[in-house]
């Protein structure tokens, strides 16, 4: 019997275990922060091109070791740079970043090999090595095969796939360009193919081009309705484009056609912004107890970990990253949401830590603003600014290797930078897509520049569907209470403490003082 979901709607089947089905690439989500569509800045995009290194003689370019290292010590000088000349400085920063982080670019020369049948991506390398965490040998493996097996279009296909996870991994934008690069290889090799189809879509998502990302799903569904990537990235367009509705039945079907973890946590996650978190949790267990790569297992640990954070429980979220990172010691979601947890639970000094080791290698935008944010609570306001500033070198860099960005700018911009841009972001990005996530960062960057009364509507909406989001309840509550409407001011912020009394160090602290005030004025 299917259990009811717990809103009183009618039963709804759970997703079904999916031990017998292969997948077909690593996981990705839509859970983390969105990014919009942003304009690539001109000397960034010239210094893209002329980074690239030249085609290597079999035609696939091999990673440079070490690129890491290189990377974020170009961020860092980036920074440095936008703290001193940051109104005139910041094109040329996302040129620097756009040269450093192009090491091992895939490149594609004039090589040919005699006809010969394709071989299947397995071949080369196994869809569970790239879910197993060892993702740079996934990619190694496949650079070799194909320099033997060069039309092999479903290699080509998997190599894309294999960047965008590696991107979606290590935080680095500009694999975003070699994995398209190796997608439109493998559909000149076919037109028609479903793995670069969905590779295509999945590549789409990733840079959050949704539009294009559900175009991408529906063409490779058209030829394979059983492809399991063009299922998943098409729940997880809808989700992202705010059509809720939708996004729930094509979890359905998705289910119904090729049940395993990648469907469940789009499952999950559908189910969770409409309020439903039991289910959410059920389905995540469900998909726990299902994997056995480490990959899985530290991607679901990881999903567990954040949903019951979100709903206060911090030692149940301790609990699952600890197990995220057994599986894999530097799963990048497992680190960051392992911090949040220690700084949640009065633990700040292990969570700075944390957090400083995360960005050392992973400068991105949700752990600076979140180190920030914990500099400036034990008083350290020059460190603090440096998160920041990394912040805009990273959304430069995103923008010039094709990520929309503005969701990422309005967010951080609201409450550590330029309040007018953060608004201009929020606005171009609520044009684009109407999503909850979308509706908040509205709602706060009109708060932030004085518009509340205009900011009042999309603060609902944010709220609308369920979602327990302590940060919406907060923007909600103190938009409310800019607007005279002091009883749901009370209500939301103190629901939003209730909910994850640890959600912000710095949103907490407002909410406490906000909502204090407003008790001494009943």
């Amino acid at each position: 019997m299917s259990p009811r979901t717990n809103d009183g709607e009618p039963e709804r089947e759970l997703p079904r275990t999916g031990q017998d089905h292969d997948s077909e690439a690593a996981s990705t989500t839509s859970q983390g922060t969105p990014v919009p569509e942003g304009t690539t800045p001109e000397p960034a995009a010239e210094a893209a091109r002329a980074a690239a290194p030249p085609a290597a003689e079999d035609g696939v370019a091999v990673e440079a070791d070490g690129d890491v290292d290189v990377r974020v010590a170009a961020v860092r000088r980036v920074a440095a740079a936008g703290r001193r000349w940051r109104s005139v400085q910041l094109g040329a920063c996302a040129a620097m970043l756009a040269v450093a982080m192009t090491a091992g670019a895939i490149a594609f020369g004039a090589a040919r090999d005699r006809d010969s049948v394709p071989v299947v991506a397995a071949a080369a390398v196994s869809p569970g090595l790239l879910a197993g965490g060892d993702i740079d040998a996934g990619i190694t493996a496949l650079q070799a095969h194909l320099r033997a097996q060069p039309k092999d279009l479903g290699s080509w296909a998997t190599l894309g796939l294999a960047y965008v996870e590696q991107a979606r991994t290590k935080g680095d934008p500009s694999r975003y360009p070699q994995a398209e690069k190796a997608l439109d290889r493998s559909l000149e090799l076919r037109s028609d193919n479903d793995q670069a189809l969905a590779g295509r879509a999945a590549l789409a998502a990733a840079r959050h081009d949704f539009p294009g990302a559900l175009k991408y799903a529906d063409q490779a569904l058209e030829h394979n309705p059983y492809n399991e990537r063009a299922l998943c990235s098409r729940v997880d367009a809808l989700v992202e484009l705010g059509r809720y509705e939708e996004a729930q039945k094509a979890a359905v079907t998705a289910d119904r056609r090729r049940p395993g973890i990648p469907v469940f946590t789009r499952y999950a996650y559908v189910h969770e912004l409409r309020g439903d978190v039991a289910t959410a949790r059920r389905v995540l267990e469900r998909a726990l107890k299902a994997a056995s790569s480490p990959g899985d297992i530290a991607y679901v640990s990881a999903q567990l970990g954040q949903l019951v954070w979100n709903q206060g429980d911090y030692d149940g979220a301790l609990t699952y990253y600890a197990r995220a990172l057994a599986a894999d010691e530097n799963y990048l979601p497992a680190l960051e949401g392992r911090a949040r947890a220690q700084a949640a639970s009065g633990r700040p000094a292990e969570a700075v830590k944390g957090l400083e080791q995360v960005v050392a290698r992973f400068p991105l935008p949700g752990p600076l603003v979140e180190l920030g944010e914990l500099y400036e609570t034990r008083g350290d306001a020059a460190k603090a600014e440096d998160q920041f500033t990394l912040v805009d070198a990273w959304t430069a860099l995103a923008r010039a290797n094709g990520v929309n960005a503005d969701l990422d700018t309005a967010l951080a911009a609201a409450d550590h930078g330029d309040k007018a841009a953060a608004l201009r972001a929020a606005r171009a990005e609520w044009d684009r897509r109407r999503t909850v996530h979308t509706a908040d960062a509205l709602a706060w960057a009109l708060h932030v520049n004085g518009k509340d009364a205009e900011a009042l509507p999309y603060a609902r909406q944010a709220t609308a569907t369920g979602y327990r989001n302590a940060a919406f309840l907060y923007h909600r509550g103190m938009i409310e209470r800019a607007t005279g409407h002091a009883a749901d001011a009370r209500a939301h912020l103190s629901a939003a403490l209730k909910l994850n009394p640890g959600f912000s160090a710095e949103g907490a602290r407002e909410a406490r003082a906000a909502l204090k005030t407003l008790e001494a004025d009943k």
